[in-house]
């Protein structure tokens, strides 16, 4: 009986080391432009939800949705977040699926995390995805304006919409299509 557990374990201990060994040699591709394997889609979104739905707090948005904290949110918004996320206008941009996973495009498909996950996310990032830790440039009040931007991006007052519209072309030029 005892040969049969060190077995077990001399098993388990080589299958590590073969995985470990594996990963170190550069066996596994990193390039963003390749599609990944569903064994690492599906590894890699579980650790994200798992870590998230364990670290983030319990917290309650701070910040009301009023018409002028949703225009506040859209202002930090195209600031800081549509050029990944996208925009009423382009709600669907080539830059974010240029990421590996795709960045969420939210005028596309809007958050469906509860605020105090999404305010974790915005606030650490997320490593090996692209997204930032935006702790480093926005107070704990800019995210929480802009998750109660996001928690109603399906119903914004027309004052945040307007935030998002690109801008008028000067007279006599004519506007390009937005790049997709």
């Amino acid at each position: 009986m005892k040969t049969f557990f060190y077995g077990i374990i001399f098993t388990v201990f080589v299958i590590f080391a073969a995985g470990f060994l594996f990963i170190k040699r550069g066996y596994i591709g990193i390039e963003a432009d390749q599609q990944p394997s569903a064994f690492e889609k599906k590894i890699a979104m579980s650790a994200v939800d798992a870590s998230v739905d364990r670290h983030a707090p319990d917290r309650k948005n701070s910040v009301q949705p009023t018409d002028e904290n949703l225009v506040e949110g859209a202002k930090i918004y195209l600031n800081h977040c549509a050029g990944c996320h996208g925009l009423p206008s382009n709600p669907d941009t080539q830059f974010g699926h240029s990421f590996n996973p795709p960045v969420p495009q939210f005028f596309k498909e809007t958050p469906d995390m509860p605020d105090n996950q999404n305010f974790y996310i915005t606030q650490h990032g997320i490593r090996f995805t692209g997204m930032p830790a935006w702790s480093k440039t926005l107070s704990e009040q800019q995210i929480w304006t802009v998750v109660a931007f996001l928690s109603r991006i399906e119903k914004l007052p027309p004052g945040a919409l307007k935030v998002l519209e690109p801008p008028a072309p000067p007279p006599g030029v004519v506007a390009a299509p937005p790049i997709r």
